[in-house]
């Protein structure tokens, strides 16, 4: 049978999104271009690892005494002085944690520079505070691989470790959604080009708060 000239290759069928899955998510972010880096700081985003949960303990000890094996706490049994990442998700390697002398980074999922060009300029203090020391953001990782990916999105650089990408990049789904962090149209396409390869990953839930305690806001 003769091919119409003009008529464009079928594509294949896409993957079926399920209702709850990451895959399903990544259509309901917004898409737009990225917009200057221009006025970023750190510190636009509060002191580093505050108790914006108000539990006693900083936000990067919590998140270590989640992450880690093998926890050794000082005697406030918030400080955490050594532990066992086992393994590390990012690189898939074993790193020890001693405090001082530490090979582990947390990282946030979505950078705070990312989100910075992607919406969080515009937002007022205390969401910024919350996004920086939001759980559902943040994964102690090797700090080799952490500082490779920089403020990297989805479409710039994922894991090594293959069997992690999935769930990577379903928290960065996550947070983008939680948060009304918008991605770029390569970015989009990366996210879905991961999770069509596995459709019945679950987009990960946390249940911090969008906005940070009052005292916070003056930061």
């Amino acid at each position: 049978m003769a091919v119409a000239v003009g008529c464009t290759p079928l594509e294949e069928e896409p993957v079926d999104s399920k209702p709850g899955s990451a895959l399903a998510a990544v259509d309901g972010l917004t898409v737009k271009g990225r917009a200057p880096k221009t006025g970023y700081d750190r510190d636009r985003f509060g002191s580093p690892w505050a108790d914006t949960d108000s539990n006693g303990c900083g936000t990067r000890d919590d998140i270590l005494a989640r992450d880690l094996e093998e926890v050794r706490t000082d005697e406030d049994e918030c400080t955490v002085l050594a532990g066992e990442l086992a393994p590390d998700p990012y690189s898939g390697q074993d790193v020890s944690f001693e405090r001082g002398h530490s090979k582990v980074d947390i990282d946030h999922l979505v950078a705070l520079s990312d989100a910075w060009q992607k919406g969080a300029q515009k937002w007022e203090p205390g969401k910024r505070i919350a996004f920086a020391n939001d759980p559902l953001n943040l994964l102690a990782v090797g700090a080799s691989a952490n500082r490779s990916k920089g403020d990297g999105d989805a479409a710039t650089w994922l894991p090594s470790v293959k069997g992690f990408r999935c769930e990577y990049v379903a928290g960065q789904v996550a947070v983008k959604r939680k948060y009304g962090v918008w991605v770029t149209a390569a970015e989009r396409d990366a996210m879905r080009r991961i999770l069509t390869g596995c459709p019945d990953q679950r987009l990960p839930e946390g249940n911090a708060p969008t906005m940070a305690p009052p005292r916070f806001h003056a930061n």
